[in-house]
């Protein structure tokens, strides 16, 4: 049982937040001879098959706000998003020379290219376009998904230089799927009683999942669900909302916050999708890669970067959120530029027109310093909330 309190958790993670040097999957790699690490971009790796390599899966989530880019700007054009030109600085800086591969998952053109980019930059390290399937019929996308899977499975082989059996898979599997409970439980907490586990430390504790072994990771976020359960926090006349439009490029923290001083208990995000992206545990029984298949076909969240066929269920995960943690409103925030997320949002905004669920929209970066235009349009927006529901 842990005696540290929730900011004392809150604080070693904000600290690994702010390490851009990724010291602790450095000391990780360190040691231990041999070890492996493999980093990966933002959305979906099935993290499962790297851990069961006996490798550290890193998830890299741009620069931040805090990283000057200097070398990353020559690399692309001004009118994408920042992601990728603090990614190009991450690596071109040398804070990511200790890494032995690097994932770039299906998101959109612009990871795609960045994939292509890191092949000529770091010609040494291994590095695969991660696709995913656009079709959700099992003999067609499922088919095709194993198959990238087993293709991603036999690199990792020669990179770690022993075979990966199924029951190494498995073990993985439940590792895994012990994790998505406890974040599970951390969301929970926060829908039932959202002062007690803010946003913003939240964040904090999700994003300490991208950099530390996930059996360390789930010991934290069980500790900080004990301890930020037992505290007592003052209730505020705050209104409940959704987040939304976060999935790939990260917001500063400081934007959480801002939201939060604006009067938001933000009950649910897409903050960190990676680990939560699997809905209910993946089964051990049978062939663990074909089990990890269907659950991306059939039980995995919605989100602007995977292709959902079936137009009339399009945008009802936000309705569901909004009924299931009693939430008042929705917040679209989207990275500027991303395509993704802004062609999307018209076709969710009219899901929640149809359901008569309050919204509003606005555009950020991942070094978005001036936040007052921000939280003063966040905090207009909870009070209308509040005028509404009183009349």
């Amino acid at each position: 049982m842990s005696t540290q309190t929730a900011s004392q958790i809150v604080a070693r993670c904000e600290a690994l937040y702010d390490d851009l040097r990724f010291s602790a999957a450095r000391d990780w790699k360190e040691a231990e001879p041999g070890r492996k690490v493999i980093a990966y971009m933002p959305v979906y790796i099935p993290r499962e098959l790297i851990h069961a390599a006996g490798m550290l899966p890193l998830g890299i989530m741009g620069g931040g706000d805090s990283l000057e880019v200097i070398h990353g700007d020559a690399y692309y054009q001004s009118y994408i998003c920042r992601i990728p030109r603090s990614t190009i600085e991450l690596g071109v800086s040398g804070r990511l020379d200790f890494v032995d591969g690097m994932l770039f998952p299906s998101i959109c053109d612009v990871i795609r290219n960045l994939s292509g980019m890191w092949k000529m930059l770091f010609p040494d390290v291994y590095v695969k376009y991660f696709d995913v399937p656009q079709t959700y019929i099992d003999e067609i996308g499922g088919t095709f998904y194993t198959g990238e899977m087993r293709e991603l499975l036999h690199d990792l082989e020669k990179i770690a230089g022993r075979k990966i059996t199924d029951d190494d898979i498995r073990a993985s599997i439940e590792v895994y799927n012990e994790n998505r409970k406890v974040v599970n439980e951390l969301y929970a907490l926060r829908a039932q009683a959202p002062w007690k586990a803010p946003a913003s430390e939240a964040y904090l504790v999700l994003r300490a999942g991208l950099l530390l072994p996930v059996e360390e990771h789930t010991q934290l976020v069980r500790d900080y669900v004990a301890a930020a359960s037992a505290e007592e926090r003052p209730i505020k006349d705050n209104s409940r909302v959704i987040l939304t439009g976060m999935f790939c490029e990260q917001p500063p923290l400081n934007l959480i916050k801002s939201l939060e001083l604006s009067g938001c208990y933000i009950v649910d995000d897409d903050f960190v999708l990676i680990s939560r992206w699997l809905l209910g545990d993946v089964p051990t029984d049978g062939d663990p890669v074909h089990n990890l298949s269907q659950a991306f076909l059939h039980k995995a969240m919605s989100t602007a970067a995977k292709y959902e066929p079936d137009q009339e269920e399009k945008g009802q995960f936000l309705v569901r959120a909004v009924r299931d943690t009693g939430a008042e409103g929705v917040i679209f925030a989207s990275t500027s530029f991303c395509d993704p997320a802004l062609l999307d949002r018209p076709i969710l905004q009219n899901v929640l027109k149809r359901a008569d669920i309050p919204f509003i929209a606005f555009k950020y970066a991942e070094n978005s310093g001036q936040m007052q235009p921000i939280r003063e349009q966040a905090g207009t927006f909870v009070d209308s909330i509040k005028l509404w529901s009183a009349a």
